[in-house]
């Protein structure tokens, strides 16, 4: 009767596990398929190569929905930012979602879901490193980079329990914007044109949510990218 019951709660765990794997297999958590096909329909590259990449989260992937006529005006821009991402996923979708559609310049926007902890623990140097990465992918590939920093958030409303979110975003932005100076990358700071008085805070005027912008918070941010843009074309 015993060894009956073993084997039973053998075969059980057995049969979890093949189910787990088979879960993680299906699992994509760079989540490739977002832009599978519109990076497939892009037009070629042209001689005079003039496209820019916007890699990034829900702020990048808003952008083009809340400001079509940013996109319109300037076709050669290309939005690929997915929502609730982090600078982790960023990273592994990098080759896919930028290289791949050979760009001229890429506009890198990274680090409010690292802070917000949506894959993990906030770690600031696994965080920067992603970065980093990037940067030196970018460059390997002879892809022109703008470093950009993250936009004001004071806290977050899928997660209340952080309340340090200014704190981070300051320190984290300090740095990328000294790393950027160091090795001569162009860096916009959307943080300081955005913040409200109080020095911690993405005001009503330009967020819905105190995280993402709303239209007038996109156009502030295209008035600052868009002569850094024009001067690496």
């Amino acid at each position: 009767m015993r060894k009956s019951i073993w084997f039973n709660l053998l075969m059980l765990a057995v049969c979890m596990c093949f189910a787990l794997e088979a879960g993680a297999q299906k699992h994509e958590f760079a989540y490739y398929k977002r832009y599978a096909k519109a990076n497939s329909e892009l037009p070629k590259i042209e001689k005079k190569n003039k496209r820019v990449v916007f890699m990034g989260n829900s702020i990048t992937e808003g952008w083009p929905m809340h400001r079509p006529e940013f996109f319109k005006e300037n076709p050669n821009y290309v939005g690929r930012g997915i929502g609730g991402q982090t600078s982790y996923q960023f990273v592994l979708r990098f080759r896919e979602d930028v290289v791949k559609l050979n760009p001229k310049v890429v506009i890198i926007n990274a680090g409010t879901n690292d802070v917000a902890e949506n894959t993990g623990p906030y770690d600031e140097e696994l965080t920067f490193g992603n970065i980093v990465t990037m940067v030196n992918i970018a460059k390997a590939n002879k892809i022109k980079v703008i470093l950009t920093s993250v936009l004001p958030a004071k806290s977050f409303g899928w997660k209340r329990e952080i309340t340090d979110a200014p704190e981070k975003i300051k320190a984290l932005n300090a740095r990328i914007e000294k790393y950027a100076k160091e090795n001569k990358i162009p860096y916009v700071d959307y943080y300081s044109a955005l913040v409200d008085a109080d020095g911690r805070t993405l005001p009503k005027q330009y967020s819905y949510d105190g995280v993402h912008p709303l239209p007038e918070g996109y156009k502030v941010m295209e008035a600052l990218i868009q002569p850094v843009i024009k001067k690496l074309l």
